[in-house]
């Protein structure tokens, strides 16, 4: 199922060899301006993401499926579901048989993960509180393989790959049930830290230890 050298272009092949392991792709990714869909929604593939140098979350996950996939990751996607219908999708992987991630976001706080998780359950609870902002609060999540899709092209497609949001958006989710006085709590300090400081990214989690950064 995994194609091999001869199906990518010199410069995408190099730089797949490059990028061996998650920090390195995450730390490709974190590179890349954020794509903030300024002419309309998009949903770019790995070979459309590289021409551009640029990538929302759905797009840097299956970008590090593609290129993770080269070393011996399957392709696994998280959708982390929101009460405000912006979720957030990392790539998952399992090192030692711990769970980590390699992610894409404007919040650095929703980037990726060491794998320190025990379970694919934890590793989505890591992304809760850093979730809270003025309207984002974290109420399921749900793991896929990107081999469900069949052969679907979600590495090399030129066109606009809705299939994926479709798959991600029907797959069953699991519930995540957090108390509101926690929530608020969350809310509160976010508040009051933009506030402060309106262009900064909060950094204060307790899942910080654990980021991939």
């Amino acid at each position: 199922m995994k194609p091999d050298k001869k199906h990518f272009s010199a410069a995408e092949w190099k730089l797949v060899q490059r990028l061996n392991t998650p920090a390195k792709v995450q730390h490709f990714f974190s590179s890349l301006s954020y794509n903030r869909e300024t002419n309309g929604g998009t949903m770019r593939s790995f070979r459309e993401v590289v021409k551009r140098n640029e990538a929302h979350c759905l797009e840097a996950a299956v970008g590090a499926a593609v290129i993770l996939e080269q070393h011996g990751y399957t392709p696994l996607l998280l959708d982390l579901e929101s009460v405000d219908l912006l979720d957030h999708v990392v790539f998952v992987f399992k090192d030692n048989g711990r769970w980590g991630s390699v992610a894409r976001s404007r919040d650095i706080g929703l980037h990726g993960r060491k794998p320190v998780y025990r379970s694919v359950r934890d590793l989505a609870w890591s992304y809760f509180d850093p979730f809270v902002d003025l309207s984002g609060r974290l109420k399921g999540y749900a793991l896929t393989s990107l081999y469900e899709l069949g052969d679907y092209d979600w590495r090399f497609s030129p066109r606009r790959m809705l299939k994926i949001e479709d798959h991600l958006r029907a797959i069953p989710h699991k519930r995540m049930h957090s108390s509101e006085t926690r929530y608020q709590a969350l809310l509160d300090k976010y508040k009051q830290y933009k506030k402060r400081y309106p262009d900064r990214t909060p950094t204060y989690y307790d899942s910080r230890s654990s980021w991939l950064l």
